[in-house]
């Protein structure tokens, strides 16, 4: 059955329904999601005099605020920094597109003045960089709709204006800036240049729709003491975070692994000591939700492991509630550091068969009882408690296999049909009811991941995102076939790379020195762009189809006079260099390494596969595995090998990359 159209409302001015429509239309192409936009107009549209740094926080949102609480609507679209820094009411939730325009800050002038002397400016944070920058000029407050402000500065009331650069791009007013204002001029708003979307926090469909933009959240535990009791899930999801939300770690040198030069983390310090706390719980919940629903990538890394002690709990709980998927990855406890690591063993074969660990801050009584290597003899166990106590054997801890059987001591003690080929840890008491919720568009489903080490990174990350569980057992290795020898002598104004795979063997294989590299680039996508982009080169890459014929689009049809040197993989073919060969060019083409497929004969558990190559799809084929699972393709030379073979791929990723592939299954999932 068809679904009916979200129901939109946005703001009457030019801006917000242009703004509007253009993310409706990009919702609609990626998840099929039709929509109807009704303008609404607000005080702030009403009143054009009072000035903004003297308005209520809803100025712009209380009228499409009242339509989402009456059911008029079924969402709002606003301009992020639009909304309420005190909060929406508390039956609306909200959350950020993750389509961002230019967040800086523009200076516009009236045609013909050079020196301002007389600036609009429509915030304290303009006001202050307009005083720095002109401190001679009169300030004077600016109100109206970028149509509106425009026109009077044309008309004289202004020299001068300053002004979101994002809005006049939206307006294709771009050609008005007369200088863009660093962003270490002029820090704007963290909304600046992206769209929210306002909805009523029990709409299914709008939760199932915000949860395909956001990613999880992660709790991490950092260990104790030393940096290197860190787990590799951990130093990831570090390297990996958008925002850090970390508390008095032992060893604060492990954010140093965060973050890119072109990519900042922002890290935000919410640690507790004994009397004193840098925020209150309910703080550090509400921040974790606050950066969450903006799209980040946020990790919450406690020290030791998050879940003895760490009031994970309140966190998760806050979450679960909104429905918002999470991922919990374990740490080196202190407990382990402190008995371990210095001889006091907390077990000693003839002397002690196990411990108790409790903190007196806790109101709760309850003391649950974990069994090691009790699986033979757990029927006799289960007759030590009473019967109604409830139980569970966690299977295969921490692999793809894990499995988790519950039920009562009673049932337990009657008839224990246990494996006790594999291994388990029993557990008694009512802490075995419990578990986290599956949230997000993969709601724990296991993502076979069978791509290369590049590729598996990418994709651990977006499968995590989604609220999934990547497994990665790879069906493809690669070895060098050839060394790259680039002379000054040849001289070539153009080196072609179409993968990130072929920009690592470049450096490795490669004898001369790289100065010799030519001083233009092309590729196939971005991954390949950033795999090259430390050689500050000019990089031509295709706008949105990231295959070979997308790169001949990009490039100029006649390209005589040009010498090529085209690197690749054995496998790619010639096709490439004849189609560059045919617009006059002179091509090198060089295979520089080649894949060998890896069939495997014991597949991980799984749910459904992830192929990101023709090569990986041949493997996969060739293994001993479930052909009947969900196949995940990027890109359609992946698809075409799997239909030859009569498998139809449950998506094909409209643009070849491993985030927009998964994202296709994630709306697949969902059925929004």
């Amino acid at each position: 059955m068809t679904k009916r159209p979200l129901i939109v409302g946005a703001r009457d001015s030019k801006l917000s329904l242009l703004q509007a429509q253009t993310a409706l239309d990009r919702i609609a192409a990626q998840t099929g999601i039709t929509s109807e936009l009704r303008p609404f107009s607000s005080p702030g549209d009403r009143d054009q005099t009072t000035d903004l740094r003297q308005t209520p926080g809803n100025f712009f949102t209380q009228d499409l605020d009242e339509a989402l609480l009456a059911g008029t609507i079924d969402c709002a679209i606003h301009s992020a920094k639009d909304l309420p820094p005190e909060g929406l009411p508390a039956t609306l939730d909200w959350f950020w597109l993750p389509w961002r325009e230019d967040p800086r800050d523009a200076l516009v002038l009236r045609e013909g003045v050079t020196e301002p002397q007389r600036i609009g400016i429509s915030s304290g944070r303009r006001e202050t960089w307009a005083a720095t920058h002109f401190p001679k000029a009169e300030r004077l407050t600016l109100r109206g709709a970028i149509p509106a402000r425009l026109q009077q500065l044309d008309d004289g009331k202004y020299d001068a204006i300053v002004i979101a650069a994002a809005a006049l791009h939206r307006l294709n007013q771009a050609h008005r800036i007369h200088s863009y204002i660093p962003l270490t001029e002029l820090t704007p708003p963290p909304g600046q240049g992206y769209l929210a979307i306002t909805f009523r926090r029990d709409d299914v469909r709008l939760r199932t729709l915000r949860n395909l933009y956001l990613k999880s959240v992660r709790f991490a535990g950092a260990g104790v003491g030393d940096g290197e009791l860190c787990t590799l899930a951990a130093l990831r999801e570090i390297k990996a975070a958008d925002c850090i939300i970390y508390d008095a770690l032992m060893d604060a040198s492990l954010l140093n692994e965060a973050g890119e030069p072109d990519k900042p983390v922002e890290k935000i310090y919410v640690g507790k000591r004994s009397g004193q706390h840098a925020l209150k719980q309910e703080a550090i919940t509400a921040l974790i939700g606050e950066h969450v629903r903006r799209g980040q990538r946020v990790l919450r890394l406690k020290g030791g492991d998050p879940g003895l002690f760490g009031r994970l709990t309140e966190e998760t709980d806050a979450l679960a509630a909104d429905g918002i998927p999470f991922r919990v990855f374990p740490g080196v406890s202190a407990l382990n550091t402190a008995t371990t690591a210095t001889g006091m063993l907390l077990t000693r074969r003839g002397e002690a068969r196990g411990f108790q660990v409790a903190t007196p801050r806790s109101t709760g009584k309850a003391m649950p009882q974990v069994w090691f290597m009790a699986l033979s003899m757990a029927t006799e166990l289960a007759k030590d408690y009473p019967p109604e106590t409830p139980y569970a054997i966690v299977y295969d801890a921490g692999t793809p296999a894990q499995s988790i059987v519950r039920g009562t001591a009673g049932e337990l003690a009657q008839h224990a049909t246990l494996s006790i080929e594999r291994p388990g840890l029993l557990l008694f008491g009512d802490f075995t009811t419990r578990e986290f919720p599956l949230n997000g568009a993969f709601a724990g489903r296991k993502i076979w991941i069978t791509g290369s080490e590049s590729v598996a990174q990418k994709a651990r990350l977006a499968v995590t995102d989604h609220g999934g569980i990547p497994v990665v057992q790879s069906l493809i290795q690669f070895e060098p076939c050839a060394t790259v020898k680039i002379r000054p002598s040849k001289a070539y104004n153009l080196l072609v790379v179409t993968s990130a795979t072929a920009a690592q063997y470049l450096f490795k294989q490669m004898t001369s020195p790289i100065q010799f590299i030519p001083k233009k680039i092309a590729v196939t996508g971005p991954a390949t762009a950033k795999a090259l982009q430390w050689l500050n080169t000019d990089i031509v890459q295709p706008e949105r189809h990231f295959t070979a014929k997308g790169l001949l689009a990009a490039l100029p049809e006649d390209l005589s006079g040009m010498k090529i040197l085209r690197i690749r993989s054995e496998e790619a073919g010639t096709s490439l260099a004849e189609a560059l060969k045919q617009r006059g060019a002179k091509v090198k083409d060089l295979p520089i390494y080649r894949t060998l497929s890896c069939p495997t004969e014991t597949p991980p558990p799984h749910d459904a596969v992830f192929l990101a190559s023709s090569s990986a799809a041949k493997a996969w084929l060739a293994s001993a595995t479930d052909h009947t699972k969900e196949v995940i393709a990027m890109g359609e030379p992946t698809a075409a090998i799997l239909r030859k073979a009569g498998i139809e791929p449950a998506v094909v990723a409209p643009v070849q990359t491993v985030e927009e592939a998964l994202f296709a299954y994630a709306v697949r999932c969902t059925h929004v």
